[in-house]
């Protein structure tokens, strides 16, 4: 059996199962339900309170096949895909690791492009406040004005 890091292992798979954030959960659930999401998140906070599990999370009920819902499904193949880390729309970018320039500039060709399985394209930034100015100032327009599918 390959090793799987507990972390991962039992990292949350609803948001029901979001421990400590009901009020962001609620606020993601309701403008979900109302059709109103915002074209971009900022989740703040100390290690370990959920914030890259949440934006998954939004990921995943965003593309759901019965969605976009406040409960995806987690058995079709949308939701299995972002649950295996698989899917090819949700792009995850360690910012502590990649911060430059460059890094910003792939993601900002890569979000032109519309989705090629699912019905939206997501990009998570995790540790984004270690990206240097430059990248900053050229991620800015991009996060200002995405385009639909993003």
């Amino acid at each position: 059996m390959p090793y799987v890091s507990l972390y991962r292992k039992y990292r949350s798979q609803t948001f029901e199962d979001v421990m400590g954030q009901d009020h962001v959960i609620k606020t993601l659930q309701n403008a979900i339900r109302l059709g109103k999401v915002a074209h971009a998140y900022l989740f703040c906070g100390t290690r370990g309170t959920g914030k890259t599990t949440t934006a998954r999370l939004l990921a995943k009920a965003m593309n759901c096949q019965s969605g976009p819902t406040p409960t995806p499904c987690n058995t079709c193949p949308s939701c299995k895909s972002v649950t295996e880390g698989s899917a090819m729309d949700i792009v995850e970018l360690d910012a502590a690791s990649h911060r430059s320039i460059r890094d910003i500039e792939e993601i900002r060709e890569n979000v032109k492009f519309p989705p090629m399985e699912l019905r939206y394209k997501v990009f998570i930034i995790d540790e984004a406040h270690q990206l240097s100015s430059d990248a900053k100032d050229a991620f800015l327009k991009t996060l200002e004005e995405p385009p639909a599918h993003a």
